[in-house]
């Protein structure tokens, strides 16, 4: 399938472009990677710790057209995780978000249809679901405009969809690193509100969610992996156990832009999302304008009063996360095993 294709990761030397990309040279016969990000010295590190002639650097900013359609003339598919990802962040500065996550996106998207790429995921995230903060908003913007430049473009030539996925476990500014370093350090675990809930996904997880993504999706479509959730007490529990059973947690409150709970399919959608097993298919919405034309009837689940969030899907205890836990290649590192 990827003889002789030229695979795109844009934000390539972030934690899924990472893991990803070794995806790719280790399990496919992929001609060229292409890695596309702002970082010179990430890319620089990656050259030397990889030295594959299969990858191609390329240094650019979303944020700019020129850069982007550069970078993919002449490939075949495109991975678009480049964004900016910190919620607190993106709530001080939101213009900022706003230029990588929403007009970044639409150049990706431009650039897609304009080269002819035969497939372009764009990744997006929990936080896109009935948003309440910056990161999620811009995210959601994302989602609609590439829904809305499926309606206009052949996908025989370009085919667009996107992949929602809850908090990737180790990945860089997520919750795990954090409590990890606070228990080495010795200082006391700190925790926005006990209650707080949120999907669990490995990194092996989110590659398997585009993987998926890609071999199964229609024009316009959004998947999400079921994925199992816990409280951030008992994942700081889980932590606390593995590396320094003695550290004292303390509760700081939710920061700028935090939900109590993620939504990873609004209740909205929910009743049109078609089950895959382990992934949910969101089929793209194709009406016109001309509502006028559609008999619109009841949907019996219409009524439903919530969608697949971190609170009512799988929870995982301290034992069961600590079990997850122990098989990422991440802790491993930490914890000094082979």
């Amino acid at each position: 399938m990827f003889k002789d294709k030229t695979l795109v990761i844009t934000g390539g030397t972030g934690s899924f472009g990472n893991k990803m990309l070794h995806y790719f040279l280790e399990h496919t016969d992929i001609e060229q990677v292409r890695i596309f990000s702002r970082d010179e010295e990430k890319q620089d590190l990656m050259r030397r710790e990889l030295c594959d002639s299969r990858v191609r650097y390329y240094i650019g900013d979303v944020r700019n057209f020129e850069s982007v359609d550069d970078a993919f003339y002449g490939a075949d598919f495109v991975f678009h995780a480049a964004a900016l990802k910190q919620v607190p962040s993106c709530e001080f500065y939101p213009m900022e978000a706003v230029q990588t996550n929403i007009i970044g996106a639409n150049n990706v998207i431009n650039a897609a249809t304009k080269n002819q790429i035969k497939n372009l995921i764009v990744l997006s995230t929990d936080k896109a679901v009935a948003p309440v903060s910056t990161m999620g908003m811009t995210k959601a913007i994302m989602e609609k405009l590439m829904v809305a430049k499926s309606r206009t473009v052949n996908p025989k030539k370009t085919s667009l969809s996107a992949v929602r996925y809850g908090n990737i476990m180790t990945s860089r500014g997520s919750v795990i690193p954090l409590f990890i370093k606070q228990c080495k350090e010795g200082h006391p675990i700190t925790l926005t509100d006990p209650k707080m809930t949120r999907f669990m996904m490995s990194p092996e997880e989110s590659v398997a969610l585009v993987l998926f993504a890609f071999n199964n999706s229609y024009h316009g479509d959004i998947f999400v992996q079921k994925a199992p959730a816990c409280t951030i007490e008992d994942l700081a529990l889980a932590i606390r156990q593995l590396f320094n059973p003695t550290n004292d947690i303390k509760i700081i409150g939710m920061r700028h832009g935090e939900q109590l709970h993620e939504s990873l399919i609004g209740a909205e959608e929910l009743p049109n999302a078609i089950d895959m097993g382990d992934f949910y298919r969101i089929p793209m919405d194709d009406r016109s304008l001309d509502y006028d034309k559609y008999n619109i009837k009841q949907n019996p689940q219409s009524s439903q009063p919530e969608g697949y969030t971190s609170f009512n899907t799988e929870r995982l205890d301290v034992d069961s996360l600590t079990k997850k836990l122990l098989t990422l290649d991440y802790i491993k590192k930490e914890l000094n095993l082979s």
